[in-house]
């Protein structure tokens, strides 16, 4: 069992800058591949970026390559997704994610444990 918690949401101008944090916990949080996901009012949920259990291949979005960057430090148990460039469309709920298994994937079915959510406001 993994537990998950996000931190560093907020409200940002356009062009503006926001780091994202999720601290894990739990047996396995140090092994497993992560991920970020948001979801914005009346859409589905989408994904962003994760990383391997090592921080060895890391994957993003097309919408967010060359703006946001994830990485993890597994002796502190935390992944972050630094957001730079931001834009109003960036605006959603961002959501960490872990996978009970090795093996990083892009698609939300596939992750097992959900933090709350941390909201990203983007104003033009």
């Amino acid at each position: 069992q993994v537990q998950l918690v996000e931190s560093g949401g907020g409200l940002v101008q356009a062009g503006g800058s926001l780091r994202l944090s999720c601290a894990a916990s739990g047996r396995t949080a140090a092994t497993s591949p992560m991920g970020w996901f948001r979801q914005a009012p009346g859409k589905e949920r989408e994904f962003v970026a994760a990383v391997s259990w090592n921080g060895g291949n890391r994957y993003y979005a097309d919408s967010v390559k060359g703006r946001f960057a994830i990485s993890r430090d597994n002796a502190k148990n935390t992944v972050y997704l630094q957001m730079n460039g931001l834009k109003p469309e960036d605006t959603a709920v961002y959501y960490c994610a872990a996978r009970a298994t090795r093996g990083v994937t892009t698609t939300f079915e596939t992750y097992d444990y959900w933090g709350q959510g941390t909201q990203v406001t983007v104003s033009s």
